[in-house]
């Protein structure tokens, strides 16, 4: 039987699938590419001849094909077996199962197991691989909490955890019984049998907000994925029970709900049309559960999963994160990306100079899963006789990703479409901090060139949007370094604080509040000031946001840094947020 083995051989970044489902024998024949100064005189293609010979290279007769399938059946069983069709039924792609079932031995089988492993493995160095003992857990956690007359990993929950980890949130019922219907439902009360609702904020190539329902319509504890919102109604086939809200008006009837065809069987309502128009991307999301996310930009992706050398001119941009808490288990991380005109290729046409550039930004976890995605294409349009003068200018992307506390690390891949040799690539890893209740804690201090309420319909959606405020970050060439204002232009700051303390008596906060601006060089304090807590626009809330503007009109060309001390006068903790800035 084998045994998955650990190697520091980064097997992930070779083409895994001609790799494993030829013979070592054939695996030897390649072309050579004339272009490739680094292929010797040994890995030249072999003689016509020969590969004429080669048994792998001639087509079998319909005898040997069945005599071979017949083998294949038998070596298939026992413990690789278990592994293709238990172990990894949930992660492994289709391109990799085929490639797996056209192995013939078992040395080919084992080289694959480990390579199908170190291919998921987030440090393909070490002997430990995070990412096999966490899905391992995982099938345990589904066999003990899932099982109902078959293990747990093949139950539709098991499935769903095995492949997507713990939803952030679940709705059980696990004895049904009374339910009051939402309205996107019909409204209205019935009886349901045992179900449960899983939430995602976020699944990869899926989307935001996911509902995942599971009924357990045969009460054994067996629960099924469903896309059908009325299969937990225990009413739904007797006649004048379990209405909905029109059905009780007398605005519709019970019988109604069969007609027509759909999906579902909710009935109308007062959201019913819109529920009708949703029908399609439930199938949609049912499907996407099933299959691997598609990555947009194939030729970017390869950036990234193959390590591939740059052969063209380094596309420099710049990169800068922020941690701004929005529950104790999410933490929204904005991601700004800055890219200089200068650097970009522009094609002329009409008069108007227009540059191209298409970005992949990938976040995966220690263990090796994608938690995160985004893929967009920023243009950049300026008049043609315009451009000299816009050189120094720059276009910022801005990305707001909702992550777990935890380290992660980013990749971000760039390509300047009129010049396809023209590629950047930028990686590191980050710590999404935990914010727990009982310690003052601060968002990153974020330094902008604009800041603006945005209109009530606009909160919190939009690209540099967080809450009730826009504002656009300046990037640094490094995310300790310091970003650059003119003396025409306002310093702008935001910065939110949470977990203030509230005073038992006047229910209110009480902290102070301590804004200084000192020169780098001279430390110098060119500004000074504070102010209390409770004097601000929510002086009941434990949180806090700061936000100011200064204009630099007055301020010297220099090195800066702003600071923001916070002295909690209830809870007596104190923190402080500092960053850096140029006055050109």
């Amino acid at each position: 039987m084998f045994r998955p083995r650990p190697s520091a051989i980064a097997a992930f970044i070779l083409p895994f699938a001609v790799a494993m489902a030829l013979p070592a024998s054939a695996q030897q024949v390649h072309p050579t590419d004339p272009t490739d100064h680094n292929t010797s005189a040994d890995d030249s293609p072999l003689p016509m001849t020969l590969q004429q010979s080669d048994p792998t290279q001639r087509k079998l007769t319909d005898k040997e094909k069945i005599a071979q399938q017949r083998a294949l059946r038998e070596e298939e069983k026992g413990a690789y077996k278990t592994w293709l069709n238990e172990d990894v039924r949930w992660i492994i792609t289709d391109e990799e199962e085929k490639a797996f079932k056209s192995l013939t031995n078992d040395e080919e089988r084992d080289n694959f197991i480990e390579n199908f492993w170190l291919r998921r493995n987030p440090n393909p160095d070490s002997p430990d691989n995070e990412f096999r003992d966490e899905h391992y857990r995982r099938i345990q956690y589904a066999n003990d909490h899932f099982a109902a007359g078959k293990p747990g990993w093949k139950s539709d929950r098991g499935h769903i955890y095995i492949a997507y980890g713990k939803p952030d949130s679940i709705d059980s019922h696990p004895s049904g019984g009374s339910y009051q219907r939402p309205m996107e439902e019909g409204g209205g009360e019935t009886s349901t049998f045992p179900f449960e609702t899983w939430h995602y904020r976020y699944i990869e190539g899926i989307g935001d907000n996911i509902d995942i329902e599971f009924v357990d319509t045969c009460m054994c504890g067996d629960y099924h994925m469903t896309i059908d919102r009325s299969e937990k109604d225990a009413l739904l086939h007797t006649p004048n029970a379990g209405l909905t809200q029109y059905e009780e008006m007398g605005q519709a009837k019970k019988a109604d709900r069969f007609k027509g065809g759909g999906l579902e069987r909710l009935g109308n309502g007062p959201e019913a049309s819109m529920t009708q128009s949703k029908q399609f991307d439930r199938v949609e999301l049912y499907a996407k559960l099933q299959a691997a996310p598609p990555i947009k930009f194939k030729d970017l992706e390869m950036y990234m999963s193959s390590k591939k050398i740059l052969t063209g001119p380094i596309f420099p941009f710049e990169v800068r994160t922020d941690y701004v808490k929005v529950t104790n288990d999410t933490v929204l991380v904005p991601v700004t990306l800055q890219i200089r005109n200068r650097d970009i290729t522009f094609s002329d046409k009409d008069g108007v100079a227009r540059g191209t550039v298409n970005i992949l930004g990938r976040v995966t976890t220690l263990t090796g899963r994608i938690a995160q995605t985004f893929e967009d294409t920023v243009q950049v349009d300026v008049v043609s006789d315009q451009l000299a003068k816009t050189k120094d200018n720059v276009s910022v992307y801005w990305k707001a990703l909702p992550l777990r506390p935890g380290r992660y690390r980013v990749d971000v891949v760039i390509k300047d479409m009129n010049n396809t040799d023209h590629v950047g690539v930028w990686a590191r890893g980050i710590e999404v901090p935990k914010y727990d209740d009982d310690r003052l804690a601060a968002s990153s201090l974020i330094l902008a060139d604009r800041m603006e309420r945005v209109p009530s319909k606009e909160i919190g959606a939009g690209n540099f949007v967080i809450g009730n405020t826009y504002i656009r970050p300046r990037v640094g060439a490094t995310p300790a370094a310091a970003v650059t204002f003119h003396r025409n232009q306002s310093l702008n700051f935001w910065m939110q604080v949470y977990n203030l303390g509230i005073d038992d008596k006047s229910k209110q906060n009480g902290a102070t509040i301590e804004y200084q601006i000192q020169d780098a060089s001279t430390h110098k304090t060119i500004l000074d000031t504070s102010e209390q807590s409770n004097k601000l626009e929510h002086p009941s809330s434990d949180q806090v946001t700061l936000e100011k503007t200064l204009p630099l009109v007055g301020v010297q060309p220099g090195n800066y840094t702003v600071t923001i001390k916070i002295n909690d006068g209830v809870t007596k903790q104190q923190i402080a947020e500092s960053a850096p800035f140029v006055v050109e």
